[in-house]
């Protein structure tokens, strides 16, 4: 299914991805989507990025200690993300996937951009229902189309003021159940075989080691500086997908 070349590729942009994920607790999705869809096409990069995703999400997810009360308070956003995923899978197959590349560029550039600049809005309580179903819907109907997990609902997320602990915790959250879903819909629709998940199986592998490695790593760096070169670099690699 692939050569030497491209299988070193996706160990190593999923090293990379795990190794971001351990000194800044987020990234990994992100990265490795961003840096595969430079080298193979979009479609297959979701399909590979299933496994590492939610094995390492569902750790995020279920540690903390705030697992109950974040499921309480979130379940609209993750209820709706399941379902709309559904929708984005459909209509991928609808979508050129070149323009579907540029959309996950555009997405990317948006994120880093918003993280970049500290955009943050405050979300009433009483409102939290209708915009955590309206962010999930579209956060699901976008991770169908293009393998991204975390747009608008990571914003959502921090427009909460959750605690780091508690924010970090429910990103887990998130990025496990549109992952989840992602797999499923992708398998329904038999986009991925065999062969796809034995090797997004085996990418689980680099994607932990990267993640300790950043771990040990996040004591000799600074967090702030690191997270500044993190997004720079993805909003650059989100333009060059875009061309």
């Amino acid at each position: 299914m692939f050569d030497l070349f491209t299988l070193g590729l996706i160990g190593g942009g999923f090293l990379l991805a795990g190794f971001v994920k351990g000194v800044v607790g987020l990234g990994l999705p992100t990265v490795s989507l961003a840096v595969l869809a430079v080298a193979i096409d979009l479609p297959t990069a979701m399909a590979l990025l299933v496994v590492p995703s939610l094995c390492t999400n569902i750790w995020q997810a279920v540690g903390g200690g705030h697992f109950g009360v974040l499921v309480r308070r979130l379940w609209p956003l993750l209820l709706a993300v399941a379902v709309m995923v559904w929708v984005g899978v459909q209509l991928s197959s609808q979508i050129h996937i070149a323009i579907l590349t540029r959309i996950l560029g555009v997405l990317l550039v948006i994120y880093a951009l918003s993280a970049l600049t500290g955009t943050n809005v405050q979300i009433p309580l009483r409102m939290e229902p209708i915009i955590a179903a309206l962010c999930g819907a579209v956060n699901g109907v976008l991770t169908g189309l293009t393998g991204t997990l975390f747009m608008p609902g990571i914003i959502y997320l921090q427009a909460l003021g959750l605690t780091r602990d508690q924010l970090v915790q429910a990103m887990g959250l998130l990025f496990a159940v549109a992952t989840a879903s992602l797999g499923v819909n992708l398998q329904h629709v038999d986009r991925i075989d065999a062969g796809l998940w034995a090797v997004s199986a085996a990418a689980l592998l680099p994607a932990l080691i990267g993640m300790q490695c950043g771990r040990y790593c996040r004591g000799y760096l600074s967090e702030p500086l690191f997270r500044k070169i993190f997004l720079i670099t993805l909003a650059g690699l989100g333009l060059y997908i875009t061309m």
